[in-house]
């Protein structure tokens, strides 16, 4: 074990979330409920997995706890900002996730987080009415209002370190645009100009967040911080940035099945994957504009995991859909069908159906706490820029593509990742390979 100079958990850690929807009030009332002892905090790798550190007779397994210096759940402190004025409370009994027992018992607390007014425009999100919003800014008095926000907060609650991260509706899709996006300086003029086109909401968020030294989570698949402009900017911050989009169903599959018909070598003729799902989340992603996002990055997962290039004769043609389907009545209810075709020795073809029916919210609740929790634990320990080791959490993992990296999308090449930093940062050896 080697010394690392990672700063301690000391003090409350501030969790600033965009949106207070079904997934950050089933977020916040699990981690109020657990740290009673009224809830369970399952999913959660942080609170639950264990990781072997050393070899032969001196491996053993401990817990993250054990082995960095982790914000624990009595030190969090919450705030949120949405285009709904609604507190805690109120948008946890509408979301309809949680049952009201589960809720009741943390009803005062809850009722204390009111979102505060959003930064907002109604072009990147047509089918969100609400109106808590920011209203006449341009988007650089957006930032400047957010940084106001977070001071505020900061010193209303006395925490010591903040971490903001984004759970709010999957914005309208924007594609890299290099005279605004590839440098930090041109993205700074393009908020000054009030560049509506090129500056997503979610940009303001994640500048302001970097500016005022939190690390920014991206936690829906929007282009915000996979820029080298926000790159640039974590860079002269010193600040961990983490995206995109929390993996939580479907592509949980996808990246832990395709490994399997990899491995084993089995050809892929195609893959067709459909959701319905009825929350406001659905709403959102039925409009052509925002599922074009999602669709950008649902599909990227296969093609990282059985590529044509190296096994032609496997994956050559293979068809790759993904549809979501907005469906009122099942609310935050997720179902995800996987059609699969494949292929075995000599060509014959086989069939692979898997039906998931999941709680939207309730995966991604963990993914939450974990990506924060680790993203705080990065910044204390002086790991800044893209976080590769949190790829885990996430459908489409950051890179830098304009070298021509491709983002590593196989979960247990993920979890290898993420064992690995924890390792370093605890002072062990990062002693698994990725092959």
């Amino acid at each position: 074990m080697k010394q690392i100079d990672v700063k301690p958990a000391s003090g409350k850690l501030g969790i600033m979330v965009v949106g207070c929807g079904a997934v950050t009030t089933t977020f916040i009332t699990g981690v109020l409920m657990a740290r009673k002892g009224l809830a369970k905090p399952v999913g959660s790798m942080t609170q639950y997995d264990k990781i072997r550190i050393g070899r032969c007779d001196n491996k053993k397994y401990l817990s993250y706890y054990d082995i960095v210096p982790l914000a624990k759940l009595d030190d969090l402190e919450f705030a949120t900002w949405d285009v709904y004025p609604q507190n805690a409370y109120q948008a946890a009994m509408y979301a309809e996730v949680l049952k009201e027992k589960d809720i009741e018992p943390v009803r005062d607390e809850l009722e204390k987080i009111k979102p505060m007014r959003a930064a907002f425009d109604k072009n990147f999100a047509k089918r969100l009415d609400g109106d808590n919003i920011m209203q006449g800014k341009t988007r650089w008095e957006m930032v400047e209002q957010l940084r106001s926000d977070i001071r505020n907060f900061k010193e209303e609650k006395k925490v010591d370190r903040i971490v903001v991260i984004w759970a709010a509706s999957t914005e309208i899709y924007v594609p890299v645009y290099e005279p605004v996006h590839n440098t930090l300086a041109d993205l700074e003029k393009a908020m000054k100009a009030d560049d509506r086109e090129h500056v997503a909401p979610s940009m303001c968020y994640a500048y302001a967040a970097l500016t005022e030294g939190a690390p920014f989570i991206m936690g829906a698949p929007n282009t915000t911080v996979d820029i080298p402009a926000m790159w640039e900017l974590a860079e002269k911050t010193k600040m961990p940035i983490a995206g995109k989009d929390f993996k939580t169903g479907q592509t949980l599959v996808k990246s832990g099945f395709a490994p399997i018909i990899g491995t084993r070598c089995l050809g892929l003729s195609g893959w067709f994957s459909t959701n319905i799902l009825g929350n406001r989340d659905g709403l959102v992603l039925d409009e052509p504009a925002n599922f074009r996002t999602k669709e950008v990055s649902k599909l990227s997962t296969l093609e990282t995991i059985l590529k044509p290039e190296e096994q032609p004769d496997l994956y050559q043609d293979y068809y790759h859909k993904v549809r979501i389907n907005y469906y009122p009545p099942r609310n935050d209810n997720k179902e995800g069908w996987d059609n699969i075709d494949i292929f075995g020795w000599m060509g014959y073809p086989m069939q692979i159906k898997i039906n998931f029916l999941c709680r939207d919210s309730i995966l991604a609740a963990p993914l939450l706490l974990d990506l924060c929790l680790l993203s705080d634990l990065a910044a204390r320990a002086g790991r800044y820029g893209i976080q590769r080791f949190l790829s885990f959490y996430l459908k489409s993992p950051m890179h830098d593509y304009t070298q021509g990296e491709e983002p590593v999308n196989n979960l247990y090449q993920q979890y290898t990742m993420l064992k690995n930093a924890i390792r370093e940062m605890g002072g062990y050896e990062a002693d698994e390979e990725i092959d």
